[in-house]
């Protein structure tokens, strides 16, 4: 069906097309109908009139058209935006080989909630300081270089930058501060769990912030890759022994998050576990983390629809659409299948439509039987992906699983895999 075109901007009060010599004409009547109501603009002074009085009001300064375009012309644009017309007489400039995604400095209606307001306020005091070689110093944004893009958070880019007095490397997520109150929760719940959690080993250290106007930066510490773009490089299925410490890690950081703090992750997934050079697994990316109320999350928009658990995409009680930390449970089930087979489950899906119905609709995946894998390893990954949440384990039943305590208590080299693995896999791409 063909939509009928726009009507024009101005018309007659028969339905005719008004000219632009008609519209002038009209335009200067408005404009001396105004001036006989309330007199001419002055510079400096005005008078206005009501119902009751014609009483004089206070001055006001009306800018005059010419005044509107001068400052028209010295509003500030984005750091990042080319000149507005090609026919400035400013010389041009050369585009910069690599820009930070840096907001426009016109500052935006700011309708946060007093919550946020107080939790912003609360970090607001430290921002600058950064844990460098071990002591805390106060750092300004112009000391830190950017060298590349290492990837996308749940609501930012995340760089890595180099710190020039110490040359200390850092990822830095840059999130912009808008006039969201959700936006800016979750801006505010990734810093306040990342700081809490400093001293967590298997948590991305968060060693400072920078927080303005416009723009929140949380510096981190670099680790050398997530767990996603490891399996895209390697191209093979990780061993059984890599995901014990995989899973001894998350587990651990996921039971700390929901003792501690109450929170509940959201969005487990192979990019938001990170790895080192010294083989250290860590959980990152807390900006969709959700506070337990009496256990249960009360929100279902949030996560990746692709690790996303069957009570959180079709609740039983759709009015209520609770839920608690077995949904993270289950991301990871789909998460250990994904590492150790090198493909997701789900796969040859057209849409988040389409893996969320199957998710619903199909039985639990499991690992491949032709594949080889130890019973108790089958045995864990089955029970994180039980489709009733309600018969699905909790931390506390999961931890006490045999491999559970195996990978807890034995000692895998996975600094050394993790050099071999990825020189290998450079040399093949040189080839």
């Amino acid at each position: 069906m063909q939509m009928p075109p726009p009507p024009p901007p101005t018309s007659s009060a028969d339905g005719g097309y008004l000219g632009i010599p008609a519209m002038s004409s009209r335009l200067k009547a408005l404009e001396e109908k105004i001036l006989r109501q309330i007199g001419p603009f002055e510079s400096g002074t005005t008078t206005t009139t009501t119902a009751a009085t014609a009483t004089p009001s206070p001055t006001i300064n009306r800018p005059t058209s010419r005044n509107i375009n001068s400052q028209m012309r010295q509003l500030p644009t984005s750091l990042n935006s080319p000149s507005l017309s090609r026919a400035s007489s400013a010389p041009p400039t050369r585009k910069p080989v690599f820009q930070l995604p840096l907001s426009p400095l016109q500052p935006t209606p700011n309708n946060t909630s007093e919550y946020t307001q107080a939790k912003y306020q609360e970090v607001l005091k430290n921002s600058g300081l950064l844990h460098i070689d071990g002591e805390q110093k106060r750092v300004e944004l112009k000391e830190l270089l950017n060298l590349s893009i290492l990837g996308y958070g749940s609501c930012g880019q995340v760089y890595k930058m180099q710190h020039l007095p110490s040359k200390t490397e850092l990822a830095v997520k840059i999130m912009h501060r808008t006039a969201s109150d959700e936006e800016n929760k979750r801006i505010i719940m990734d810093l306040d769990v990342i700081i809490k959690s400093y001293n967590f080993p298997y948590i991305v250290k968060c060693v400072g912030y920078f927080i303005n106007s416009s723009d929140v930066w949380i510096c981190m510490e670099l680790m050398a890759s997530c767990f996603d773009k490891l399996l895209k490089l390697i191209q093979q299925p990780m061993p059984e022994k890599i995901l014990g410490r995989l899973t001894f890690s998350t587990v651990t950081a996921l039971n700390y998050l929901k003792d501690t703090h109450g929170i509940i992750h959201r969005d487990v997934k192979p990019s938001n576990i990170l790895i080192d050079e010294y083989g250290t697994i860590k959980l990152c990316d807390f900006g969709i983390s959700g506070v337990l109320i009496e256990s249960m999350a009360k929100s279902r928009n949030a996560g990746c629809a692709a690790y996303m658990s069957p009570e959180r995409i079709e609740p039983s009680d759709p009015s209520r659409p609770d839920y608690d930390i077995r949904a993270d449970i289950w991301s990871l089930g789909i998460t250990l299948i994904e590492l150790a087979t090198n493909a997701y489950p789900y796969s040859n899906c057209r849409s988040d439509f389409d893996v969320m119905s199957r998710i619903v609709t199909e039985e639990a995946p499991q690992l491949p039987a032709h594949l080889s894998f130890s019973d108790h390893f089958r045995s864990f990954v089955n029970m994180c992906l039980i489709k009733n949440y309600k018969q699905r384990p909790k931390y506390v039943e999961l931890m006490l699983q045999p491999f559970f305590i195996q990978s807890r208590e034995e000692p895998v080299d996975v600094a050394s895999w993790f050099r071999d693995v990825t020189a290998a896999a450079n040399e093949k791409q040189r080839r």
